[in-house]
């Protein structure tokens, strides 16, 4: 198992493909809840990647999946869950890099990308009109109280909104820490992101069904020359959409 510590003294959990590759090698990282596996492993992201012979490497932010989960917002927000995948960076020996980030992932792929000059190429998914507006990821459709009550709840019975109901059900669907999680979002990013500082190639890819994700093309013209792609689906099944895949790694692999 491949963990580092965090400058703050947080285990994080990184998992690498190797392939001897010219090009730069693809860092993923997952949204909120999930995990490398889930959001890249199983909808067949790292498998289409490592067979176009690119070295792929996975994060699991902390809180999540197999990295380390403190119950203090303090060390969360996605700042310093940027200042990991440098980190992480570092670590590997990695001079040039494509990034790649899903929802919560796509706030953290964003602030690395205007703090690394390390990043060649960033495709940001999951993420729309939100991240120009109130500066991260949609907290409008849910965050707050809402989700922070679907989350430190011991009794699921007393969730009723729809949406907190459903991060709440993805949650123990995953086995997911409910306080490590809510944490975090207690320290959502809601700050303004100097998109115009993004100089590399960009693709912005979104369901056409995600609320999270509304009017994408807000964020894509916002971020200089960069690219919309949208698939059919919502925040969860868009990744698996058909073309989700193949346009990621065509544009990676240009």
């Amino acid at each position: 198992m491949s963990t580092f510590r965090s400058s703050d003294g947080v285990e994080i959990f990184y998992e690498i493909w190797e392939n001897p590759s010219d090009r730069p090698p693809v860092l993923l990282h997952h949204g909120f809840i999930a995990d490398g596996r889930t959001n890249w492993v199983l909808p067949g992201v790292v498998a289409a990647l490592t067979a176009a012979g690119r070295r792929v490497v996975a994060i699991d932010a902390r809180g999540h999946g197999r990295s380390g989960k403190p119950h203090d917002p303090a060390l969360y927000g996605e700042s310093r869950m940027a200042g990991d995948v440098i980190a992480l960076l570092d670590l590997l020996g990695i001079t040039e890099v494509d990034l790649v980030g899903y929802s919560m992932g796509a706030i953290v792929s964003l602030l690395t990308t205007i703090r690394d000059p390390r990043v060649r190429r960033l495709v940001v998914g999951g993420v729309g009109a939100g991240v120009v507006e109130v500066g991260g990821l949609d907290t409008r459709v849910i965050g707050g109280e809402r989700l922070l009550h679907a989350l430190r709840t011991d009794d699921p019975t007393t969730v009723t909104d729809p949406a907190a109901a459903g991060f709440r059900q993805f949650v123990e669907a995953v086995g997911g820490d409910r306080l490590a999680l809510a944490a975090q979002a207690a320290a959502v990013h809601a700050a303004p992101i100097p998109l115009e500082m993004i100089k590399v190639p960009t693709l912005v890819l979104a369901g056409t069904s995600d609320p999270l994700a509304t009017r994408p093309e807000i964020l894509a013209e916002a971020i200089p020359g960069a690219a919309l792609h949208t698939v059919p689906g919502d925040h969860m099944s868009a990744l698996r959409a058909p073309d989700f895949v193949p346009t990621l790694t065509d544009f990676l692999n240009n």
